[in-house]
């Protein structure tokens, strides 16, 4: 039985409360325990509208993001052949489709699952709890620097051009009922509101934006996402001409969502777009 969602529901998110110096952001490890971030957090109640049912058309350039349709040939995205051979060619031609780029290179997967059990089983990581962008205007392109360390010559040309970094995201196991990504609508944060904090991980240290409450933001998801849809979002954009540079985003616990709902199940791509 299908539940009907409300427009807008009322849910709590967690910002970042204040003594930005204090924070930092521990990475957690697949299939490890979750370690809480360091610093001070704010549980806000916000508004969370249905962004299938707000009369909006979505843009990556202004909103930040933007649901499509995308039916993949992947029979399991747990499977790391299927997701290279067959998910990551799918991924190269939606997103230059969807950003009319010249390139799109993948550097990243990363796997969710919103249960202990699960996550220990297929080694992956929770469901993001606190609201942040993965990049800054320092890690984006050291982000990039990394990748192609040992391509000078081509990296340097593609400094002295924009490029973005877009997430894909998606269900790995049909329907998502619960646990949703939230998204935040770049055209209403404020440049003060996002705080550069450390991202440390296992491997690498690194800096991602935290968030401090702003009245101002509108919040947005897309409840009942399928397994033929994707969320595209655009966390880091070289570009400074007013169209959304980060999208700040979080998942959060969906009051209407079923007792039994299923285990969310998720797969994130993170590509670099070459214009």
């Amino acid at each position: 039985m299908t539940i009907e969602h409300e427009k807008v529901l009322e849910v709590p998110v967690q910002y970042l409360a204040d003594d930005e110096n204090m924070a930092a952001y521990i990475a957690s490890v697949g299939g490890g325990e979750v370690r809480p971030h360091e610093g001070n957090y704010l549980q806000q109640m916000v508004a969370m509208e249905d962004g299938r049912r707000c009369g909006l058309e979505f843009s990556l350039d202004r909103q930040g993001f933007k649901l499509v349709k995308q039916t993949s040939r992947v029979l399991d995205f747990y499977d790391n052949a299927q997701v290279e051979v067959i998910y990551e060619a799918e991924v190269r031609r939606l997103v230059k489709q969807e950003t009319a780029a010249n390139e799109v290179v993948i550097f990243d997967h990363t796997r969710r699952a919103a249960c202990e059990k699960t996550r220990k089983q297929r080694m992956t990581r929770e469901p993001a709890s606190t609201i942040h962008n993965d990049y800054t205007a320092w890690s984006g392109p050291k982000r990039l620097q990394e990748i192609y360390r040992d391509q000078q010559q081509r990296l340097a040309q593609i400094l002295e051009r924009r490029f973005a970094i877009v997430n894909v995201w998606r269900s790995m196991l049909g329907v998502i009922e619960n646990f949703p990504l939230a998204l935040c609508d770049a055209s209403t944060t404020a440049a003060e509101d996002l705080i550069p904090v450390k991202r440390l991980a296992k491997d690498r240290t690194g800096e991602i934006q935290l968030a401090t409450y702003n009245p101002k933001h509108k919040w947005f998801y897309f409840p009942h996402m399928t397994a033929d849809e994707v969320l595209l979002f655009k966390t880091y954009d070289s570009a400074e001409d007013g169209r959304a540079r980060y999208t700040i985003h979080t998942s959060f616990a969906d009051p209407s969502a079923p007792r039994n709902a299923p285990v969310r199940q998720s797969i994130e791509t993170r590509c670099f777009v070459f214009y």
